[in-house]
């Protein structure tokens, strides 16, 4: 596996280009942007772009009445929750214990666990698996890594083999192979792109932590290289023809890469383009919503976006609810200052439940 250096923080003030997002602004930006493209996303997932058309026309804003996000901003918020209570001592032990504690011990929501990766971890976990064999199911080369991997970088911002590092460390339980390659990529890209650091040195980043010839590396590279031709192009690229699931990770996270560098990184453009380019759309545009959110801050999202992003309804995990993605950009870039008190979060009542107010 390649190595790459940490990526230079931005100067203070902003990253010399003009931008004055500082690192709680990108924070902010990477998670809720990553709800944002959720939430977009979501009424176009599996579909195929002329049953989008046909449906909607080009779809630019919300078509859903009340707008909210997935399995992908709950296991997100798990994650970055997760991330909060144990940094970068985090081990398997801990991701396992928490599969437990939050979700595999407690009763399921409608979603019952929702993804194929996530179904598969579950039933697994609750045989008395444990991992790495835990993430020994069909499934663990999906996107359901992916989808989760924003706080990693958002925490090891201008670090990205750490934020890759403790993405594999999570992945451990419910992924492996191009499933743990896809979670790298993106925590890795979130990790640069959280010092301002230009598209190219974004890409560079996310593909130096994963294997040059893996699978994800290949669809990447592929996606961004024809990328300046507009999303059916990035579509053509790499999409799996023919493939019943919408899920793999070397697809998904090449698509939202994609939409990403067509997008020059522009917010708006970013999510649109990976929500219109169907397939799980609700992962890519998460994803896409993810990188370019931390590229241009928070103040980058559209207001209207943004306001209709509450906490999470805790429909997939039953644990996550009223935990909002703001909450844990908190949590992982506190404000400077002297240390504060441990308290009890809304996960109170369970052992370890303590995390960082």
């Amino acid at each position: 596996m390649a190595s790459i250096a940490c990526t230079p923080p931005a100067p203070a003030g902003g990253d010399g280009n003009g931008d004055t997002a500082g690192p709680r602004e990108r924070a902010r930006g990477a998670l809720l942007g990553l709800a944002v493209g959720d939430a977009l996303g979501a009424p176009a997932e599996n579909l195929r772009p002329s049953e989008i058309r046909a449906r909607w026309g080009r779809i630019t804003d919300y078509v859903t009445e009340h707008p909210c996000g997935t399995d992908d901003t709950e296991y997100a918020i798990f994650s970055g929750l997760l991330l909060a209570r144990h940094g970068s001592a985090l081990t398997p032990t801990h991701v396992e214990a928490a599969w437990h504690e939050w979700i595999a011990d407690r009763a399921e929501g409608p979603f019952r666990g929702a993804g194929f990766s996530e179904r598969g971890t579950l039933e697994n976990l609750r045989r008395g698996l444990a991992a790495p064999i835990s993430a020994q199911h069909r499934h663990a080369w999906s996107d359901g890594l992916a989808m989760r991997a924003a706080p990693f970088g958002v925490f090891a911002a201008g670090r990205p083999a750490e934020a890759a590092r403790l993405v594999a460390i999570d992945g451990s339980v419910s992924h492996e192979g191009e499933g743990i390659y896809g979670g790298q990529a993106v925590a890795a890209g979130v990790a640069a792109a959280m010092t301002g650091a230009p598209l190219p040195v974004v890409i560079a980043a996310a593909l130096a932590v994963i294997p040059e010839d893996s699978w994800t590396a290949r669809s990447l590279r592929r996606a961004v290289a024809v990328a300046h031709r507009g999303e059916r192009a990035v579509r053509c690229a790499v999409v799996i023809g023919g493939y019943p699931w919408t899920d793999l990770a070397p697809e998904a996270v090449a698509l939202a890469f994609g939409a990403y560098a067509a997008a020059d990184g522009d917010f708006r453009e970013s999510v649109l383009t990976a929500v219109n380019m169907g397939r799980d759309a609700d992962t890519t545009a998460a994803v896409a919503g993810a990188l370019s959110g931390a590229t241009r801050g928070a103040a980058a999202i559209p207001a209207h976006w943004s306001a209709a992003i509450g906490p999470s309804r805790g429909r997939c995990l039953p644990s996550m609810a009223g935990h909002h993605v703001l909450e844990v950009a908190e949590l992982l870039v506190p404000e400077p200052g002297p240390p504060r008190p441990t308290v009890r979060s809304p996960l109170a009542g369970h052992p370890g439940s303590e995390v960082l107010s």
